[in-house]
């Protein structure tokens, strides 16, 4: 069962990489007002979903019980990233800080999975 978790981590981690990586690469548009949502944020957030779902489940099964307290937190906050780069998937510039927004939430559950202990 740890190998299993161990992997669903790692592909965590791959969706929190896609989905900030996505952002970065929009830094400089988003000086220039011209900052779009990319695919990888999409993908790197619906990824986050799936996998951060499959590790609490196998968290659960496996006796390791996870702080759902933590878990509903930085599941509201990924509820609210998926919302915004669904909504702005297709649009060339997306209203005033909704990339930045994403970027922000972003980070923001990056330090709630790290330091909330």
């Amino acid at each position: 069962m740890d190998v299993l978790i161990n992997i669903f981590v790692a592909l965590h981690i791959i969706g929190i990489a896609a989905l900030l990586g996505g952002f970065l690469t929009q830094l400089k548009a988003l000086k220039a007002g011209g900052a779009r949502v990319v695919p990888a944020m999409v993908h790197g957030a619906l990824t986050m979903l799936v996998t951060g779902m499959a590790l609490v489940g196998l968290n659960d099964a496996d006796d390791h019980h996870p702080n759902m307290v933590k878990i509903g937190v930085k599941l509201a906050l990924l509820v609210v990233i998926l919302l915004l780069v669904w909504v702005y998937r297709d649009e060339d510039k997306p209203a005033g800080g909704v990339v930045g927004a994403i970027g922000g939430l972003t980070a923001a559950n990056i330090f709630i999975a790290t330091l909330w202990t």
